[in-house]
């Protein structure tokens, strides 16, 4: 593999000396500086300082939804920023950009959503969430009401509430996370949670079962809120098995607990729907917005909150300020680029475009690792999938240490000029490529994904 200093010359000598980068090996970064240095990108396309070209099959980070290098976003961004770039919305003063969004969220969201509370990142939006929840039972007397419970692989963010929330012990070592009044449960994961030849409806029947035994162990009166993605993203691309949420939200009813749904990654047309909680049967109390909302375009988040939450915030506060909000909230030019990327989602039909592009992608992952010897499973939907590789099959054996070999497997998609990313809870590679993606793209990284994958099982032990 080509070392990073023989390529990058002087934007990457700056980098190793003054970024400090997230997710990284610090002390690696510090002596051999980025791997990459990107440089521009169009459609689905990136290229390097050097002009070498990398098919992004990751939108980014799960994010840049409508592609790379959208005119029609520049131009919504420049206009707005020449007209009024910021405002802020503290103490009831409003611009207009942030108002038009707000109804147009609520017009796309679930049934029963009310309001609006603008954010900057996923990570922040699930921290007010938990703030709104405290709260909502605060103001219902009901103080002792303060556990969230969230899921094992689940990922919600980095904030200290959100790293909390979060199911990945990565986010936990070494900053003494999480923090008391969080609870994990299992995920639903068939490939490792289920009892064989357990049926989806008993697998989502046992996993409703757990959950309830937790809330009584924990106190019905204690547990206030359960956080969960549609689709566990990072943690794995899990998809829960059917019948999964309507079961678990039977649970949550009989005991008067929020549910929140982080649609950070599935929202905005990822499956193939406004929201990931459509096709899965999620009925949300609360909604987190951020990635496809701008296509991350600028950073925006958003809390989308129920009417059933709303009046009890706005009946029972009396005259107290709501002291919470950013500095941020409500940007303007934020605001009018989730306006501008939304127009061009229905403007070219994408959500019918990412139904039959998904199927593409999920038919040719599963033919090009049907027979693979370290394939323990493909999954997915929509337009956004998962690989997942084992040291054993029948029963699946996971390779020890876990992450090696699914961090190898990117490394050689890299070198083929494909960006695939190896998720941290397993040896998964994970597919999230933005809406434009055409059948000849999807072919390319399904082809270039198997050769990687085969490159790096000819150099096992």
């Amino acid at each position: 593999m080509t070392s990073p200093s023989t390529f990058i010359g002087d934007l990457g000598e700056i980098d190793r000396r003054h970024v400090f980068h997230p997710f990284t090996v610090l002390g690696a970064h510090e002596t051999a500086g980025p791997r990459r240095m990107i440089v521009r990108g169009d459609g689905c396309t990136l290229y390097d300082e050097q002009g070498r070209s990398y098919l992004d099959a990751m939108a980014g980070l799960w994010c840049v939804n409508v592609g790379y290098g959208r005119h029609e976003i520049a131009d919504a961004l420049r206009e707005q920023a020449l007209r009024l770039p910021y405002y802020h919305s503290f103490s009831s003063m409003a611009t207009d950009a942030p108002a038009l969004l707000a109804e147009r969220l609520i017009g796309l969201a679930p049934a029963g959503m009310s309001r609006v509370l603008y954010g900057n990142s996923g990570s922040d939006a699930n921290d007010t969430q938990v703030k709104l929840v405290r709260l909502f039972n605060n103001l219902q007397g009901r103080p002792q009401k303060k556990k969230v419970i969230s899921r094992h692989r689940g990922y919600h963010g980095v904030t200290i509430a959100a790293a909390s929330l979060t199911g990945l012990a990565g986010l936990h070592q070494g900053f003494d996370l999480p923090m008391d009044g969080v609870v994990h449960v299992r995920a639903p994961h068939r490939l490792w949670e289920a009892e064989a030849g357990e049926s989806d409806a008993d697998f989502s029947a046992r996993l409703a079962a757990e959950l309830e035994a937790t809330i009584v162990a924990e106190g019905p009166e204690t547990v206030a809120a359960f956080i969960a993605e549609p689709i566990q993203a990072a943690g794995g691309v899990i998809v829960p098995p059917e019948g999964y949420f309507p079961a678990i939200q039977e649970v949550l009813r009989r005991h008067d607990v929020l549910l929140i749904a982080d649609e950070v990654v599935c929202g905005f047309g990822r499956l193939g729907t406004w929201f990931g909680s459509e096709p899965l049967g999620v009925e949300p109390d609360l909604i987190t917005v951020a990635k496809g909302l701008t296509s991350a375009y600028v950073p925006l988040s958003a809390c989308i909150v129920s009417d059933r939450v709303w009046r009890v915030l706005a009946d029972r506060g009396g005259d107290r300020v709501f002291g919470h909000g950013y500095t941020y909230s409500s940007h303007p030019l934020a605001a009018a680029c989730a306006m501008a990327n939304l127009d061009l989602i229905e403007r070219d039909d994408l959500l019918s475009q990412v139904a039959s592009r998904g199927t593409h992608l999920q038919a040719r992952l599963r033919e090009a690792f049907a027979d693979h010897p370290l394939v323990g499973e493909v999954r997915g939907m929509g337009l956004v999938a998962a690989v997942e590789f084992v040291a054993g099959r029948e029963p699946p054996q996971a390779f020890d240490p876990v992450g090696g070999v699914a961090a190898r497997v990117t490394a050689e998609c890299l070198e083929r000029g494909v960006i695939t990313r190896a998720l941290p809870a397993a040896d998964t590679i994970s597919f999230c490529p933005p809406f434009v993606v055409s059948e000849a793209e999807i072919d390319e990284i399904t082809s270039v994904a198997r050769a990687a994958a085969d490159a790096v099982a000819a150099d096992l032990p």
